[in-house]
């Protein structure tokens, strides 16, 4: 849960930060970084991916383990490219929508690898361990997005009220997540507290 921990503790600075400049722009310095927050969701869309990147590397489980190394490497290539050639990451107009479809379809790659390897073990605590929840809550974040981070950019030009109203979705998920992520962490602090039982009791 050591990646996930650290996803938190940058993430909620960053959210925090970016609320604060979204309501508050107006009544702050008249500076870029601190007039447009858009290039904070692109850091955070990073930022998510490394840190659930090396959560489901550092997972011990026997199936997959070379493909999911193999992920990060084609994410790099592409944020070279990407942000080389096609997008700036410190637009003011609209977010990587690039950024985040490839994050969401990498991650979405990585739970379907996670839930193939769970099945292939067919272990028996499959619903109990904190790892399912944090899967869980990512597949139903990632899997949710995916369709709305496709077709953001013709939205943005189509119809960008639309554009802004969509944004409740990505918004409702990711609350869906935290929950989820909070559910693994007690369920982390239970599973802890019977190893302890069992070793007063043995």
């Amino acid at each position: 849960m050591r990646p996930v921990v650290v996803y938190i503790l940058l993430a909620l600075p960053i959210n925090i930060i970016a609320d604060i400049i979204g309501d508050f722009h107006k009544n702050l310095p008249d500076l870029y970084w601190l007039q447009v927050n858009i290039y904070l969701y692109n850091i955070h869309s990073v930022i998510r991916f490394v840190c659930f990147s090396y959560f489901f590397i550092q997972l011990r489980q026997e199936y997959y383990s070379k493909f999911k190394k193999i992920i990060p490497i084609l994410y790099l290539l592409f944020l070279v490219i990407d942000l080389g050639w096609f997008e700036n990451f410190f637009s003011s107009t609209s977010i990587g929508s690039h950024l985040f479809l490839v994050e969401a379809f990498l991650l979405m790659t990585y739970c379907l690898l996670y839930y193939l390897s769970k099945a292939r073990d067919d272990q028996d605590e499959f619903t109990s361990t904190p790892d399912i929840y944090v899967v869980t809550g990512l597949s139903i974040f990632v899997v949710t997005n995916f369709f709305v981070y496709l077709y953001y950019d013709s939205m943005m030009q189509s119809n960008h009220k639309m554009a802004d109203d969509i944004w409740i979705v990505p918004n409702v998920a990711y609350v869906i997540l935290c929950l989820f992520i909070a559910k693994a962490f007690t369920a982390s602090k239970s599973k802890i507290g019977r190893s302890d039982t069992l070793s007063l009791t043995s």
